[in-house]
């Protein structure tokens, strides 16, 4: 009965430091977290290719929508939490998405070019991303503290990114055979087998809950809803300095993001015509920056966060891009462009990503649902709008795509200072940690 689990924290204990006590959590986190977002990225290709049906222009206009869902999804989610226990929200959070998957891909099979349907795609798809990654780290700020976070994130963010990984190869070898709606219907699967995972997850939190978790109550089995106001989110992050300037990093995050997305989908729009080889060109870059992240997650992001802190997670990557960005402003090339795509997702996934979800350590359960949920998708997705449409007007007014570069150094330098401060501000909060 004992030798299968001491035989697996022996090989888990090989990549990061693990109690026998937070083996089994670990574990089922690792597993949910490959589902999650191997689906995700199993389906995103698909997205982007039908991105580049819509054109550049109507992508732009559709961030609009896109971020009036994410701002409409706040109440909804804070009503949900304030009154469903975790354990019916999340799998039925997973469940909506399984089915929506399946209805999209029957209408894609029968008419891809369907603008109406693509359209309603790439909406609910850039809004739903940010808001089960958000929910999924939410659940996990529950489960471990501040020490355990920097010790086992990384190494859990590891088991997203190997879905990550396995979800667009998986993608680029079956597209010619099944088609994107086929994609579609593996994202399906996957999501169903996050059911699973988040069920497991929830029975070990409920038996076993960390004793020193910070949401472990007297009985250890706090599922309740959380009560209180469905916009409470957003008024804790307007009282809160801290969380203001969490917000203002993801602000910055997501206009680098936009300045390279838009770039990326010029360049790839313009050298591959066939929309099937789009497919496999972003599965590809997919494929590179998630191969990339895995080895950091499980060697070096854990190792960073413990001996030089969060705000270096927060901060090299920044740094590289606005070196990146020089270089794109006097060579703007598709492979300088993939190149920058591979570096910016790399980074983020790898330790950014990571050291945000760190910086909520010590944020009490409410602000980690709504709060949180509130930064990470209104505030992400509407920040994408503004950076669209400025980058829209830029372009219209003429602008080379080396003037874009420059403006997404600039960006990047005020995402470094701000991820800095933040992540001092952190570090000195929680101190030295036990081993």
């Amino acid at each position: 009965m004992h030798a299968e689990p001491h035989f697996l924290q022996r090989q888990i204990a090989r990549l990061v430091r693990v109690e026998p006590r937070e083996l089994a959590a670990v574990t089922a986190a690792f597993c949910l977290f490959f589902f999650v977002l191997g689906s995700y990225f199993a389906v995103r290709p698909v997205r982007e290719t039908v991105a580049t049906l819509l054109g550049r222009e109507r992508v732009a206009d559709l961030w609009l929508y896109t971020a009036l869902f994410s701002i409409a999804i706040v109440p909804l989610w804070g009503w949900l939490v304030a009154r469903m226990r975790r354990s019916v929200l999340l799998p039925l959070l997973y469940g909506t998405v399984a089915i929506l998957l399946a209805v999209i891909g029957s209408y894609i099979q029968v008419d891809e070019s369907n603008l109406q349907v693509g359209t309603f795609f790439y909406v609910w798809i850039s809004v739903i991303n940010l808001m089960l990654v958000s929910v999924f780290w939410s659940f996990l700020l529950e489960m471990f503290n501040s020490e355990q976070a920097k010790r086992l994130f990384g190494f859990i963010a590891a088991g997203g990114t190997f879905g990550a990984l396995i979800g667009p190869l998986i993608a680029r070898l079956s597209v010619d055979s099944i088609g994107n709606s086929g994609v579609l219907y593996l994202g399906t699967v996957g999501f169903l087998g996050a059911i699973v995972c988040q069920r497991v997850l929830i029975n070990i939190w409920r038996r076993h809950p960390p004793s020193d978790a910070p949401s472990a109550a007297a009985t250890g089995r706090d599922d309740d809803g959380r009560g209180g106001n469905p916009f409470a989110g957003i008024f804790i992050v307007l009282r809160s300095p801290y969380l203001l300037s969490i917000a203002l990093l993801v602000v910055f995050l997501s206009a680098v993001n936009t300045v390279v997305y838009f770039e990326q989908l010029r360049i790839v729009s313009e050298t591959f015509p066939d929309t099937t080889r789009r497919t496999e060109v972003f599965a590809t870059l997919d494929f590179i920056v998630q191969s990339l992240t895995i080895l950091s997650q499980v060697f070096l992001t854990g190792r960073i966060a413990s001996k030089l802190g969060v705000r270096t997670l927060l901060t090299f990557v920044p740094v590289l891009m606005i070196i990146g960005f020089m270089l794109l402003s006097m060579l703007n090339v598709f492979a300088m462009v993939a190149a920058l795509l591979i570096l910016r997702r790399w980074g983020e996934y790898a330790f950014v990503r990571p050291g945000r979800e760190m910086l909520w350590g010590s944020m009490d359960t409410e602000s980690k649902y709504k709060a949180k949920s509130f930064i990470d998708v209104p505030v992400y997705r509407a920040a994408d709008y503004v950076g669209a449409q400025a980058k829209t007007a830029l372009d219209a007014g003429g602008a080379a795509p080396a003037g874009a570069a420059r403006i997404g150094a600039a960006l990047a330098t005020g995402g470094a200072v701000n991820g800095w401060w933040l992540g001092r501000k952190h570090d000195r909060s929680t101190g030295p940690q036990s081993p």
